[in-house]
């Protein structure tokens, strides 16, 4: 029988994971950066400056989540189960339907040209 894995381990996973997508939805709006505002104008560089305040609302929240968790961890307390934060959902479904929204701005402006 194998002896369990190191229990701060999820904790790391979770962490690089929520990393990864912060990395992820920067670079994402970096590339809007470039490509959205000569088609777009100002609501181009809108959008990509949100992407990048999401990008590091992420990085924060994830590094948070991390600090806790680990703390819990290392304490030998058992780690509370909870949910994806109520503000962080809420930030990332305002902004995934602003950026839908300019997605469907900028296919209709190319369509029309």
């Amino acid at each position: 029988m194998t002896s369990p894995a190191d229990k701060g381990m999820q904790a790391e996973r979770t962490s690089l994971a929520w990393r990864r997508t912060a990395l992820s939805v920067a670079v994402g709006s970096l590339i809007g950066l470039r490509v959205l505002p000569p088609q777009l104008g100002p609501l181009g560089y809108a959008v990509a400056a949100l992407g990048l305040v999401w990008s590091l609302d992420l990085a924060l929240t994830a590094r948070r989540r991390y600090r806790d968790g680990s703390r819990h961890v290392h304490a030998g307390a058992v780690v509370p189960a909870r949910g994806v934060p109520a503000p962080t959902l809420a930030r990332t479904a305002a902004t995934t339907g602003i950026v839908g929204l300019a997605a469907l701005v900028f296919v209709v402006v190319i369509a029309s040209r």
